[in-house]
């Protein structure tokens, strides 16, 4: 008897964590970790999300354009009038749709990432998804519309035969007729990436927090 109230006693020092305590540090490092990363996809909307530089003999300094959620920026006309020659579609006819709703569906996102501070059980995983899922979403969908711009050349252009049809990569080098071509992941996109790193450790966490009472409830 003397050994178990002794045992109790340990548990109730300072600086010594009961069970409790514990999982309340849980649940606050969860919080956190959500919170964060709705702030880093919130951030995100702020900066470009892809880069691109063409560069070619008539543009030795190179023709870049950069790719925010809901706008281009850079040197657009430049490569508008180009696209003319080409035969490829104007700029603002691609991912209508996309441009449209990025603000508002990121920002869905990051409420949805607060949201999970009220659920514990599991189902907060349905929440996060769609936040683990982002990233790679965006960069289908780029990589959809790369493609499709380089497959829609209007055969009456002038240079649309000579250029023939292209798949320009989302990442790396690449060439479009006498172009050579780069690309590459921007601030944004790499805050969406660090949002995932938080999501996934906040689910960590609060896996830690919420499965011993889940399981506790289920029996």
């Amino acid at each position: 008897m003397e050994a178990a109230v002794n045992t109790d006693e340990q548990f109730d020092r300072p600086g010594v964590q009961t069970p409790e305590s514990a999982r309340q540090r849980a649940q606050k490092r969860a919080k956190q970790l959500f919170a964060a990363a709705a702030l880093a996809l919130a951030a995100s909307i702020l900066f470009p999300y892809w880069h691109l530089k063409l560069t070619a003999p008539q543009f030795p300094s190179g023709l870049n354009v950069s790719a925010y959620v809901n706008r281009l920026a850079g040197d657009v006309q430049e490569l508008e009038g180009l696209n003319h020659y080409v035969g490829l579609p104007s700029f603002d006819d691609g991912a209508t749709l996309e441009r449209a709703v990025s603000i508002f569906g990121i920002l869905m996102l990051a409420a949805l990432l607060f949201a999970s501070w009220f659920i514990h059980s599991r189902k907060v995983l349905l929440v996060a998804l769609p936040t683990l899922v982002f990233p790679i979403v965006f960069v289908i969908d780029l990589q959809y519309w790369l493609w499709n711009y380089g497959h829609s050349l209007d055969p009456r252009a002038p240079l649309s035969g000579a250029v023939g049809e292209f798949t320009p990569p989302v990442f790396g080098p690449g060439k479009i007729a006498q172009f050579e071509t780069a690309a590459w992941p921007g601030v944004g996109l790499m805050l969406s990436v660090v949002a995932v790193g938080f999501v996934g450790a906040g689910l960590w966490f609060h896996r830690k927090a919420y499965k011993p009472a889940e399981e506790a409830g289920a029996a």
